[in-house]
């Protein structure tokens, strides 16, 4: 059984290796990291040609260094906090160094959380200390609190670095915090200007608002014709607009709730562990097919189902839980909390110049002594159909 990382520190040396890391991140703020410019100024790396997500599910952060953890062994209770999701969160962001952090719903817990407002900003702040660009949805805990769903994407909209929006504007449109995000190329190459990857962002909901359907919400309507109009002026930009582009950018696609689609596969087919039931609504609002006819989407991520980590291919379509992170989360004694990375890889011509996507590899990161990385796989690899890949190096 893998150690659970920080366990082993009394909570006043904790407290400390905190205060480091904190320390570390106020230095890392200095460096200036890829910032600015419209729509966040995100974009792929001259130095190796990649562009790196850090996703970050179920925080379920509360009031910090008062709000116990769940789920944990015996003699792990004593001293364990909210300040254990922040001190992972921290080590996982100086080891991976991402380019962009995702939160995908249940930030924080509500119903646990004195100020709702003050408990995301604890929540997020390790991604904020260390000048990292970041995003977020809402998941179905995070309006338990005091304020409304409504009131917290708002103030996620109004927090420093932060790339999340309340919604496209002049669109009718349920939910709140749908948008899109657009990374371009290498600066200085032909596809500085271009989108060559982009990011969706979805609310899921929280639980039905149709009173004799139970269960959870859905991605309504009015939120898959705003991705499909989106997807297709997106991809229409990309082949049409110069220098013009033979196939469409690829994308991701970032939520909270997993599809009815998530409960498609069997432990023969999937990477990782599926250790509950999947927890998806109760009907099937068809936005799996909707992606699918896009044609754009290579991955979608999610979280809510804690002790499920598995990514499987259906369709075409990665579909990939993250396993949660947060301490104050259900999860399962023993089994290290855990986040997501996605590294998207371009391809290099032979005079040197960084091209479009050309894979888009992941691999979890555990809480334990070594910040263990496992489950490394290529979800797609352009012009291979997006035949799936395990790739065995654990380094």
């Amino acid at each position: 059984m893998a150690r659970l990382g920080l366990w082993h520190f009394p909570p006043l040396m904790l407290l400390l290796l905190l205060l480091g890391l904190f320390l570390d991140a106020a230095a890392a703020a200095g460096k200036g990291k890829k910032w600015g410019g419209d729509g966040g100024g995100l974009r792929f790396r001259r130095e190796g040609g990649t562009f790196k997500v850090l996703q970050v599910a179920d925080m379920h952060y509360a009031d910090g260094r008062s709000t116990g953890c769940e789920d944990v062994l015996p003699e792990q209770v004593a001293g364990c906090s909210d300040l254990n999701t922040t001190a992972f969160l921290y080590r996982v962001l100086r080891a991976e160094d991402p380019d962009l952090v995702v939160f995908t719903g249940d930030n924080i817990y509500g119903a646990d959380s004195t100020d709702a407002a003050k408990s995301m900003d604890a929540a997020i702040a390790p991604a904020i200390a260390m000048n990292i660009p970041w995003a977020a949805v809402l998941g179905n805990h995070d309006q338990e609190g005091t304020l409304s769903r409504e009131g917290v994407m708002r103030h996620l909209v109004g927090m420093k670095k932060t790339l999340s929006r309340f919604n496209p504007e002049g669109v009718e449109i349920d939910g709140f915090g749908n948008y899109n995000l657009e990374v371009g190329g290498v600066e200085g190459t032909q596809l500085a200007n271009k989108s060559v990857l982009n990011l969706y962002f979805l609310d899921s909901g929280d639980r039905s608002t149709v009173w004799w359907i139970p269960g959870y919400g859905w991605i309504k309507a009015s939120q898959q014709a705003w991705f499909k109009q989106t997807s297709l002026s997106l991809q229409k930009n990309y082949r049409n607009e110069e220098p013009r582009q033979k196939e469409p950018a690829p994308a991701l696609a970032y939520f909270h709730i997993p599809l009815p689609e998530f409960s498609s596969f069997t432990a023969s087919d999937f990477t990782g562990v599926k250790q509950e039931s999947i927890s998806s609504p109760s009907i099937n609002s068809g936005f799996f097919t909707t992606m699918v006819e896009a044609g754009d989407v290579k991955a979608a991520f999610i979280g809510h189902d804690h002790v499920n980590d598995f990514c499987g291919k259906l369709t075409g379509i990665q579909l990939c839980y993250a396993g949660g992170l947060g301490y104050h989360a259900y999860g399962k004694a023993g089994w290290s909390r855990r986040a997501r990375v996605v590294s998207v890889q371009l391809e290099k011509t032979v005079s040197g110049e960084w091209q479009g996507v050309k894979s888009i590899k992941t691999w979890k990161r555990l809480d334990d002594e070594h910040l263990t990385t496992i489950d490394s796989e290529v979800l797609w690899n352009r012009g291979s159909n997006g035949r799936r890949r395990k790739d065995h190096d654990r380094s």
